[in-house]
Parts: structure tokens; C-alpha cells; sequence
């Protein structure tokens, strides 16, 4: 059975036809493609069967395995300034952030255009259609860090839905950034006003909403909390925060407000369905249950997670309490990477190790990546391959010596370590065509990074 086209859009039409495989995400079947016109998808071809839609081009597939568009709900773009950085290695969460602030607190608007533009072709590279960034450091020399990334990813192409961070609560003040990073809470929320009327832009082809983001509980105060939580809902807009990373933020928290950090969450009006956590582990069963009963969101970070040794998160257990769970590789400076379908492969990893090796599959993994994180930046339009959805693709091939000898081709994507798309699609438009970035040269934005590297470490040692 083929699904119907809808028959009221003229533009020319697409098939991407007889993939090696198709998961779409759903139970429909894609086995003989999938037609595109404009932006959408507007039929799935089932196996056996041939377009209905008149269509004007085809591409073979013959050898690709067809994804939905993987989706990064945590990122932060600036980070990857800062790879592998000697003083950074080997720490744990705070005395890590300590260590990197001093250098991040040097960021200039050259650093932030250089880090997204790479981050998001990165991210393309590995099959990632739409990420969230957030964006905290602010200062004097760079005051307007958002706008400048809205620049950096409209040249890209990607989706992103890039969140105004926050931090208010400096060192003097018994909080964890320096003071020289930290801004009133007048001014950050005036900028977040801001930025809302500027960029967001609520629609289903959407290529760039904007969230609001405070850091964490340890780097913002709770009027700044509540005040943010009451800007979001005047503005429609999402709400993003780190939450339960680590035991240390719970005692943090425990010490500077007397409450756990849900606790403090649903104090300061955080706890409902707009808003999304970044990492979420250390949670009690009767706090997993209060987010679930919130269907709060919570990002699963795993390389993160793991190289900081702060834990695993309790994935299935928050989705059966009710919970979405998406997926995001974190920043740069702590996975120390930007590929997504590698995020992919340690989630399954990290979980099974959670839960059994029967409990947790490479399409629960794939389905956190695509659905889940849709749902996280509630994007419904995103994440799965159907009729009416938006045309965000990820197509690879099975052809290296890592997947010689597989089986079922969607698992071998997964199981056999894919790391790079060969063709990617947003909103209909190619953005990578054989494995290659279409409209840039990814060696000239890789030297334009370089520089803006050595000149951030250069200003720490000088």
C-alpha cells in the first residue's frame, strides 16, 4: 500500500527511489522510496510499488540506507574552540568548567561565527539535520554572541534552535562562573526579549527558533529562573537548562538553596512540558516520576556523560514515567566531538550496559535521535519519514570495510559504527552530496576555525 500524495502543491516533484533500506521512523513502509515536492514528503513507496505522484526526477538509492535527519537537542557550538585542551583533561564536571571558563571568557564575535559554522557542518557530515545550541558565555567583547550565530547557520542551511544562556550568579556571589562572564538579570532579559521578536520564527519549515536557557541552578539565581520561565510562556518559546548531571550539583543545590535540583525546578516554575534538561542522571524515583507526570524533556548526552564520569542516565525509566528523551553529543570541549550518528552508537551502547543487552536495541537508540528529540523541541513536523513531514534526510552508504559482511542494514549503521552521511537533505535542499558539504568548502572552514582556535588559547597563555 502506498500512501496518498497531497495533490495541491505544483512545484516539481522528486523520488529517491529503491533505497538499500528505509526506516522511517514509524510503521509505514518506505521500501521503494520516497517522493518529495518542495520542502515535504508527500508519498512513501511501498515495497512492490511505484509513485503515484507525476514525478520530474528521481534519485537512485540503490546503495544508501535512508534515515530521518538526526536530531542534537544539547550542543554547545563555541567548544569545539577548545578540544582536548591539556587543562582541561581529565576532570570531572566543575573542576573542568573551572579550568575552561578563564579561556572562554575570551571568546570574540570571529571565535563564535567560526565555532557554529563548523559545529553545524560537523554535525551535517554526520547525517544531523537540526540542532539546539546553547550559548551561555557572554561579555563584554562579545555581547551579542546569538545574533552572530544566527548568521554563522543561515549560511549553513541546518535547522537549529539556538537558546539564550544565561549565568548571574558569579564567584563573589558563591556561584561557579567567574564574574567576568556573568551579567545582570536585567540585561538578560531584556536580550532574551530581544532575540525572540528578532529571530524565532514559530512556523513548520522553521530553520531557526530561539529558546531561553540559564546555564544551571549553580550559575543563576532563582529570580532569574522565574522570570525567565514567565518571559517563555508570554513569548511561546521553549525553556532549556543543565539539570542532574552530577552528585555535585546536588549538593550544590542542597547547600545554596536547600532543595534537590527538582526541588528547585518546580519552585521556581520549570517543571512542565516546555521545558527540556540537559542530562538528567542523578535523579531519585520519586523525582523520574514527578518529571514524567511533568513530561518535562530530558537530553541524553553519553560521551559527555562518560568522559566526564558523571553517570548514566535512567533513559527507559523516564520514558515509561512519561518523560520524552532525546538525544545531544554536548559540547565539543567535553565528547570531544560533533557527530551524531556516533552519539547514536554510544547511546546504544551506554544503555544496554543499563539495562541488558535484550532491553535497549540500535532502533531505540535511532528512535531517541529522531523522535525523541523532536518532541524535546517540539517539532512534530521533524524526526520521522511520512506524508506531510518535512524533507530532512540522511543517506548512507554501507560500502567500507566496517560493514563488510552485515547482515540487516540498519543495524549495521549503528552496530558497525557509521560516522559519516553521503547525502543529507534539509527542508528538501542537498547540503551534502557524496559525503561533501555542497556549498562550502569544509578545508576552508576548518582553517578559518584553526585560527580562531589558537587565537583563543594564545590570549589564555599571553
Amino acid at each position: 500500500m502506498t500512501t496518498r500524495p497531497d495533490p495541491g502543491i505544483a512545484t516539481d516533484a522528486t523520488w529517491i527511489k529503491n533505497p538499500l533500506a528505509c526506516w522511517t521512523g514509524n510503521t509505514q513502509d518506505a521500501s521503494n522510496g520516497i517522493v518529495i515536492r518542495g520542502n515535504r514528503i508527500i508519498e512513501l513507496v511501498a515495497r512492490g510499488q511505484t509513485p503515484q505522484t507525476t514525478y520530474q526526477h528521481s534519485f537512485d538509492a540503490s546503495n544508501h540506507v535512508v534515515l530521518p535527519g538526526l536530531i542534537n537537542c544539547h550542543h554547545h557550538f563555541y567548544q569545539t574552540l577548545t578540544r582536548a585542551l591539556p587543562a582541561a583533561l581529565n576532570k570531572e564536571l566543575f573542576p573542568w568548567l573551572q579550568a575552561l571558563y578563564p579561556v572562554w571568557a575570551n571568546l570574540d564575535d570571529e571565535a563564535i561565527f567560526a565555532s557554529t559554522q563548523l559545529a553545524l557542518s560537523e554535525l551535517l557530515l554526520s547525517g544531523c539535520t537540526t540542532a539546539a545550541d546553547h550559548h551561555y558565555v557572554f561579555s563584554s567583547i562579545m555581547p551579542h554572541a546569538i545574533d552572530v550565530q544566527v548568521a554563522a547557520a543561515s549560511a549553513i542551511g541546518s535547522r537549529v534552535t539556538l537558546t539564550r544562556g544565561s549565568m548571574s550568579l558569579g564567584q563573589s556571589a558563591g556561584g561557579l562562573p567567574p564574574d567576568s562572564v556573568v551579567e545582570t538579570d536585567a540585561r538578560i532579559l531584556s536580550e532574551s526579549a530581544r532575540l525572540i521578536r528578532t529571530y524565532h520564527d514559530p512556523a513548520e519549515d522553521s530553520l531557526c527558533q530561539i529558546a531561553l536557557a540559564p546555564c544551571s541552578p549553580f550559575s543563576v539565581t532563582p529570580d532569574l529562573m522565574r522570570e525567565t520561565a514567565r518571559l517563555a510562556q508570554q513569548n511561546d518559546v521553549l525553556l532549556h537548562t543543565h539539570l542532574g548531571e552530577t552528585e555535585d550539583e546536588n549538593i550544590f543545590c542542597l547547600k545554596k538553596f536547600g532543595q534537590r535540583p527538582v526541588d528547585y525546578l518546580e519552585d521556581v516554575g520549570w517543571l512542565h512540558n516546555r521545558v527540556w534538561l540537559a542530562h538528567g542522571i542523578h535523579f531519585n524515583d520519586d523525582e523520574v516520576q514527578r518529571l514524567g507526570h511533568a513530561c518535562t524533556g530530558i537530553c541524553h548526552c553519553p560521551s559527555s556523560n562518560m568522559l566526564l564520569a558523571s553517570g548514566m542516565c535512567r533513559t527507559l525509566d523516564l520514558q515509561r514515567a512519561g518523560a520524552p528523551v532525546g538525544l545531544g553529543v554536548d559540547g565539543s570541549a567535553s565528547n570531544d566531538g560533533s557527530n551524531m550518528m556516533q552519539e547514536v552508537r554510544q547511546a546504544m551502547l551506554l544503555q544496554k550496559l543499563r539495562y541488558g543487552a535484550a532491553q535497549f536495541s540500535h532502533l531505540d537508540a535511532l528512535s531517541m535521535a529522531t523522535q525523541g528529540s523532536a518532541r524535546l523541541l517540539h517539532r512534530n513536523e521533524l524526526g520521522e519519514i511520512g506524508a506531510g513531514k518535512q524533507a530532512d534526510l540522511a543517506l548512507f552508504r554501507l560500502d567500507e570495510p566496517r560493514f563488510s559482511g552485515y547482515g540487516d542494514a540498519v543495524a549495521a549503521l549503528v552496530l558497525c559504527g557509521a560516522q559519516r552521511a553521503d547525502y543529507v537533505m534539509v527542508g528538501g535542499q542537498w547540503k551534502v552530496k557524496h559525503g561533501m558539504l555542497v556549498e562550502y568548502d569544509i578545508q576552508e572552514i576548518i582553517a578559518r576555525h584553526s585560527l580562531a582556535a589558537q587565537h583563543l588559547t594564545r590570549e589564555l597563555n599571553g
